[in-house]
């Protein structure tokens, strides 16, 4: 796709991903219309190829006079490129998710999404050869405990992709998908104070259920904050698809996500909740004792220990990768043993 003549937006584009993207693609040359709620934060980000644009995805009113400003582009340019990126996430039990936090996390991550979509799609299509970029995560495939309102979230922007891509792909637009895993954004510490905040208003029966599940998360969460992979390294992914005459319907960004994606599409569901528990460091408070184990019949704990050692290669280099491989117990060959494999 040819950038001079083109505009790009994106929305969510104050921090993180969506400001990563839209300095790449000023860098290669698109007109970038960068969507942000606050004046500040269009202030700050108007440079040359860049044209902030207060948009609350939200808000119908807005979203109508983004899709205006388009239709009456001064210097007559076509839409090329929709990239939406805008999004929020907190770490909370389900039960102790409040259901106006379920609500807004659908309203920015899913409905705010549908509503750019239906008010752009029109130009999109008339620019002919369009790209439409839905940024979801890892969490849109595998869903960790505590982010039930963003991984529903997300799941949803997963199915909502794959009906575009083929409503619209016989009309030139490309439907991408952008799976990201951990990205070092400013998204992480604003869900830690949402988790710290709902957790003092949850029960003292909650508290005893739940307590060490949200101090793990919250340990988690720190860590994703400090080891994260830099937003550019998304933005890069996002500016090649873009570009690509033939784009891939689905990108995944960082070691973290392509090996959960491979792992939970290999292993069972059982075995995948099994190690996230052990990831976490959680015990089962209710059910029978583990069976032990017999020549024919591995108990849990040995079979599991085939998922971890995988896994555990999120937290090391080649030669952890090595390692790591070379200790998984000797089992019946499996879609982990494969995987395992190709970590050597």
């Amino acid at each position: 796709m040819t950038s001079t003549t083109k505009i790009a937006v994106v929305t969510g584009a104050s921090s993180g991903i969506g400001l990563a993207t839209v300095e790449e693609l000023a860098r290669r040359g698109f007109h970038v219309l960068a969507g942000v709620r606050k004046q500040h934060d269009a202030d700050r980000l108007a440079s040359r190829n860049v044209e902030p644009v207060i948009v609350d995805i939200t808000d119908e009113e807005q979203v109508a006079m983004l899709a205006n400003r388009i239709a009456h582009d001064p210097q007559g340019r076509r839409l090329g490129a929709l990239v939406n990126n805008a999004g929020v996430a907190l770490n909370a039990p389900v039960e102790a998710t409040p259901l106006a936090e379920w609500r807004r996390h659908f309203d920015v991550n899913f409905f705010g999404h549908v509503a750019v979509v239906q008010a752009l799609l029109p130009a999109l299509i008339a620019g002919g050869d369009g790209r439409l970029v839905n940024v979801s995560s890892i969490g849109g495939r595998v869903a960790f405990p505590t982010y039930g309102a963003y991984a529903a979230s997300k799941f949803a922007v997963e199915g909502f992709s794959d009906v575009l891509r083929r409503e619209v792909g016989r009309l030139g637009v490309k439907v991408i998908v952008i799976e990201p895993g951990t990205i070092a954004t400013p998204m992480w510490g604003k869900g830690i104070a949402i988790m710290d905040k709902l957790a003092a208003t949850m029960t003292a029966d909650q508290h005893a259920r739940y307590d060490d599940l949200i101090a793990a998360m919250h340990k988690q969460a720190q860590g994703q904050a400090a080891s994260g992979i830099q937003p550019l390294r998304a933005a890069t992914v996002i500016a090649d698809a873009i570009q690509s005459r033939k784009p891939r319907t689905r990108y995944l960004v960082g070691r973290d996500a392509t090996l959960l994606a491979a792992i939970s599409s290999l292993l069972s569901d059982h075995m995948v909740d099994r190690f996230v528990a052990r990831t976490l460091g959680l015990t089962a408070r209710l059910g029978k004792p583990e069976e032990p184990a017999t020549a024919d019949r591995p108990n849990a704990r040995a079979t599991v220990s085939s998922v971890e050692a995988p896994l555990a290669v999120l937290a090391g280099d080649a030669s952890d990768r090595r390692n790591i491989a070379s200790s998984v117990p000797t089992t019946p060959p499996g879609p982990a043993d494969w995987l395992v494999a190709r970590l050597k």
